[in-house]
């Protein structure tokens, strides 16, 4: 019977031994900065209008929370819609890591608040914002180096 229990065992270790190996494999990439996706649709004709709303009014922020270190960099990218229901600009916004989200709002508030002023002045540029452009959604993604 002890025979039987050591054998057991040892079939057992023997079974595990390739699916821990299998979980201590390593990744065939490696974790790069982190990127707050927007996807954007600007109104008929209203793209040139959003893009120097952006540039007179929130470029502002983005530059300000630059130099704080809260993002990395941002980026616009503009192309064509595919269909009625399809986005036509991305708003990229690469922070450092996914630590770089903990306060995120409070810290992009601080620096509206400083650059565009009070609650009803910054309700009033997201009115403005909305007559030029919809919103389908955010979306966070990880950036990947392969190696």
């Amino acid at each position: 019977m002890k025979y039987l229990s050591t054998f057991s065992l040892l079939l057992l270790i023997l079974l595990l031994l390739p699916i821990q190996e299998s979980l201590t494999q390593e990744l065939p990439y490696n974790e790069g900065t982190v990127w707050s996706i927007t996807f954007i649709r600007t109104k008929p004709g209203m793209s040139n209008e959003y893009f120097r709303h952006f540039a007179a009014n929130l470029r502002g922020e983005y530059e300000e929370a630059k130099k704080q270190g809260l993002i990395l960099s941002y980026k616009l990218l503009f192309g064509d819609a595919t269909n009625k229901d399809d986005w036509n600009l991305l708003l990229m916004t690469e922070y450092k890591n996914m630590a770089a989200f903990d306060g995120v709002e409070e810290k992009w508030e601080t620096i509206s608040a400083k650059l565009t002023g009070s609650q009803e002045q910054q309700k009033a540029g997201y009115t403005k914002r909305s007559e030029m452009r919809e919103t389908f959604g955010t979306k966070i993604v990880r950036e990947i180096i392969l190696k």
